[in-house]
Order: structure tokens, then C-alpha cells, then sequence
């Protein structure tokens, strides 16, 4: 039979993988928030500017705006899926070290909790995806326009 520290030691080599999954969940979170205060600076930019152009100029910063508007709405989903999926990522991790203290198999449980956490991060993922897609819709460079 195994002694209780070698159950720990086990269950510490089996949290290892969901630790850097919330090493690329918190990557991603910051590279996220990053965005999210860049569009909100140029939000601000482009509405001040809106409130000084005359009404013929109005329509492409009107456009710019509600593209940021659904930018900042994309990376907000991003961040709520991408934190969804830290937080479960923690739980799956304490449910390990839980079920390894009080001998409770929680290996249902932690398939459940690993598969949720994987599904919210895809998810954040797509969001950001389209964000970035936007983003590059929204922006015109030199002879393209």
C-alpha cells in the first residue's frame, strides 16, 4: 500500500498538465485584456473626433465605432469563456487533491470538469478568432482601400 505522501507526490505529478493549461489560459487572458484596452483607447479617440467632424465626415467614424463596439463585445465573450475555463481548471486541480486525501474517486468528476474547462477554452478561442477577423476587415492599408 502506498504511504499518504506518495498518494500526494502521484496526485501533484497528475495536476502538472492542468498547471500549464493555466499557464496558456493566463497567456491568453493577458493577451485578451491587452486587446480589450487597446479598442477602448481607440473607442475614445474615435468619439471625441466624432463630436468635433462636421456631418458629411461622421459616417466613417460612426462605421469604425460600431466595429469597435463589436470588437470589445468579442473579447469581452473571450475573457468570460477563457476565465470559465481557469476557474474549472482550479476546481479540477482541488477535486485531485481532494479525492486523493479522502480516497474518493473522483475520476468522473475530473473527466467532466476537463472536459467543460477544454470546451470553454475552444470557445474562447473562436471568440477571439473573430475579433482578430474583424479587426482585419475593419482596417484598410495604402492601395487596398
Amino acid at each position: 500500500m502506498d504511504s499518504p505522501i506518495t498518494d500526494i507526490a502521484h496526485t501533484i505529478q497528475l495536476a502538472v498538465a492542468p498547471v500549464f493549461l493555466l499557464t496558456a489560459l493566463g497567456t491568453i487572458l493577458g493577451v485578451l485584456s491587452n486587446r480589450l484596452g487597446r479598442i477602448v483607447d481607440r473607442a475614445r479617440v474615435v468619439s471625441e473626433r466624432l463630436t468635433r467632424v462636421e456631418t458629411q465626415g461622421r459616417d466613417p467614424l460612426a462605421l469604425e465605432l460600431r466595429s469597435l463596439a463589436r470588437r470589445r463585445t468579442l473579447v469581452n465573450h473571450a475573457i468570460t469563456a477563457c476565465t470559465s475555463a481557469a476557474l474549472l481548471v482550479c476546481l479540477l486541480i482541488a477535486f485531485a487533491f481532494l479525492g486523493s486525501i479522502l480516497r474518493v474517486d473522483f475520476s468522473k468528476v475530473l473527466a467532466g470538469l476537463f472536459i467543460v474547462a477544454i470546451g470553454a477554452f475552444t470557445a474562447g478561442l473562436v471568440f477571439f478568432l473573430r475579433e482578430v477577423l474583424v479587426a482585419v476587415a475593419s482596417v484598410r492599408i495604402g492601395a487596398e482601400g
